[in-house]
């Protein structure tokens, strides 16, 4: 046998190994996910990227249902205009409990991902069906993307909804001092900017004299910091700055950056992002929670080990998501 014979059999007897490995793997975590069940904590997470391909390849980690069934006692509004962007009407879908209460409830607001150049509304209707059924006012937005429209667009467009929500909170029977909102990715950074900076880039979407501030945010693995060496190089961010370069203009970057706004009045914050997200690193996580704390913001982390960006479109993972979101709302807005 000839030395290049002999590479080619140890190259391929390696990648058996190599899948027999990651097969192994993805079997372990079926087994580790056997009995998940809520209030048993968060799923316990991958040690690389390698192993939750392999999870996916062998359709051992199960995703979710992007579009539910709507639940028995919920009522649910589509296409419901919301405001004005860029000369065109505004739309969320809106679902609200059958038989509410005569006390208001609190509202949600879902805000979706998508590097702020896709993504649509109905993406959270795994979120909203779920909160609504709970007793939730809630609603998933839609908004004006960069190939629309460039920063400030989305903020303002984000801003006009919680407006919109307050501005109605009798007849949706919601409780104006009890708003929240709450993204993934692109849509946890707006949720963030609509938190942490009321009373700044409002835009001219609709009902001017309302407020859009909030009661509370959830952050899920959404930029912090547009001024990091991640942030400023990536294409999704330099979009949405409308092309310009981070030393081209630092000031309207530092704008688009939550951190740039935090102060000791800011509402009360649910972060939660995996240490293996490619697209947000953890550490702009970790520097918001710190940054919350120092000020005397009511900060909550979850650092999940072990999980990447948009963690929570796998099943146990969601399910964990749906008790810990609604926790935070129960001690942060009250029960509905």
């Amino acid at each position: 046998m000839t030395v290049r014979k002999r590479v080619r059999t140890w190259a391929k007897w390696l990648g058996i190994l190599l899948m027999a490995a990651l097969v192994l793997a993805a079997a372990a975590f079926v087994y580790l996910h056997r009995d998940f069940e809520p209030g048993r904590g968060a799923p316990p997470g991958f040690r690389n990227r390698d192993e939750i391909l392999a999870a996916l390849a062998i359709r051992a980690l199960p995703m979710i249902d992007r579009a539910p069934p709507l639940p028995g006692n919920v009522i649910e509004k589509v296409g419901v205009v919301y405001g004005q962007g860029g000369g065109r009407d505004l739309l969320l879908d809106l679902y609200q409990p059958k038989e509410q209460t005569s006390r208001p409830v609190p509202g949600l607001i879902f805000i979706h991902g998508g590097a702020w150049a896709k993504g649509k509304r109905e993406d959270y209707r795994v979120y909203t069906t779920h909160f609504a059924a709970m007793g939730y006012v809630t609603t998933s937005i839609s908004y004006r993307l960069v190939r629309e429209a460039p920063f400030p667009a989305a903020v303002e467009d984000a801003k006009c909804a919680v407006r919109w929500m307050r501005a109605h909170a009798t007849e949706l029977g919601i409780d104006p001092a009890r708003i929240a909102v709450i993204g993934g990715s692109a849509g946890g950074h707006l949720a963030m900017m609509v938190g942490y900076s009321p009373g700044e880039l409002e835009g001219s979407g609709g009902s001017p004299d309302v407020s859009s501030a909030v009661a509370a945010v959830v952050d899920i693995y959404g930029p912090a910091d547009l001024s990091t060496d991640q942030a400023k190089s990536a294409e999704s961010a330099i979009a949405f700055m409308g092309g310009s370069q981070f030393d081209e203009a630092p000031e309207m970057w530092m704008s688009a950056s939550p951190v740039s706004h935090l102060d000791g009045s800011d509402p009360a914050t649910l972060i939660m992002h995996g240490t293996l997200d490619e697209l947000v690193d953890v550490a702009q996580a970790d520097d918001l929670a710190e940054r919350l704390r120092k000020l005397g913001v009511h900060c909550e982390y979850e650092r999940f080990d072990g999980w990447p960006h948009t963690m929570d479109v796998s099943a146990p993972m969601n399910a964990y998501f749906k008790e810990r979101l609604a926790k935070f709302f129960a001690e942060q807005l009250g029960s509905p």
